[in-house]
């Protein structure tokens, strides 16, 4: 048996390992490597819809929109809310990066998103 001491959160705990002999590897040839599977074509990008904008706003973090801030034709200053994410229990707000005018909103609230994709476009 072994002794060792582990600090958690500052408190020290004593732990006793029992040591139960030997480990043999097993006796079985390693089967060879898997073969690495093919790269997937990378998936088409959605259309834009029609009068998107220039600017993408994308989503930060995985989650779930919450609320849809901004509308189509609204004018917005750098900083602005456009979405509201709910993620990991936290409300994100995804804001305008640059002063312009909302072309389209990509989500609606409930949607599912990802990292990187694309919420909202501006002019």
């Amino acid at each position: 048996m072994k002794s060792y001491t582990i600090t958690v959160n500052g408190t020290a705990y004593e732990v006793t390992v029992e040591e139960t002999g030997s480990v043999s590897a097993p006796s079985a040839a390693p089967a060879a490597a898997p073969k690495a599977a093919p790269k997937a074509a990378p998936k088409a990008a959605p259309k834009a819809a029609a009068g998107a904008g220039a600017v993408k706003v994308s989503a930060s973090v995985p989650g779930k929109v919450l609320k849809v801030v901004a509308s189509v034709g609204q004018a917005v200053k750098a900083g602005d809310n456009i979405v509201i994410l709910e993620s990991m229990k936290m409300e994100i707000p995804v804001v305008a990066p640059q002063d312009g005018t909302v072309a389209s909103i990509d989500v609606a609230e409930g949607t599912a998103v990802e990292n990187g994709d694309t919420l909202a476009t501006m002019n």
